[in-house]
């Protein structure tokens, strides 16, 4: 029995150490995303020629995704979890990090704009202003009140040299 209790006491304890977002970041991109699709589909609303915003959406997706490998890696290097939803345990500043608090979700970003453009759609950029207050308020936010919580000075110090987004 005080086993038990013992138990219940740490995952309490363990489940309150987490920034507490809306959602994963990517489930709400990807969700904005299947919104913009389905309107382009009853609806379509082309931003420039085909051929035009098609290249320039490419390479969007390219930098994106090499974007969130790169911060993926620097945080599985670093031994933090890179799940919002679970505890972060180091603050990192290294790699995409030194130049971003937020470079997966700048990642993100860039990942949809790519694929707005490829697709040629207006609406990409129409859901994109809702997204990035959903994003800002219940996500980053949220975890920049976390993290300064749980690492106080050192995470205040990284705030002041480092930018939130670019």
């Amino acid at each position: 029995m005080a086993r038990e209790q013992v138990m219940t006491a740490d995952s309490m304890a363990s489940s309150g150490d987490r920034p507490g977002v809306v959602a994963r970041p990517p489930l709400l991109y990807g969700g904005a995303l299947l919104v913009v699709l389905v309107l382009r589909w009853f609806w379509p609303i082309p931003l420039l020629g085909r051929a035009v915003a098609f290249w320039p959406g490419l390479a969007l997706i390219a930098v994106g995704v090499g974007t969130a490998i790169w911060g993926r890696r620097t945080m599985q290097a670093a031994g933090t979890n890179i799940n919002p939803a679970r505890p972060t345990t180091v603050i990192v500043t290294s790699g995409p990090f030194s130049f971003s608090r937020n470079p997966l979700y700048i990642a993100l970003t860039l990942l949809y704009l790519g694929i707005t453009l490829a697709c040629n759609t207006a609406w990409g950029f129409l859901m994109l202003v809702p997204l990035l207050i959903v994003m800002h308020r219940g996500v980053v936010l949220r975890e920049e009140r976390y993290l300064e919580r749980k690492f106080g000075e050192k995470y205040r110090l990284y705030c002041s040299k480092v930018r939130r987004y670019l």
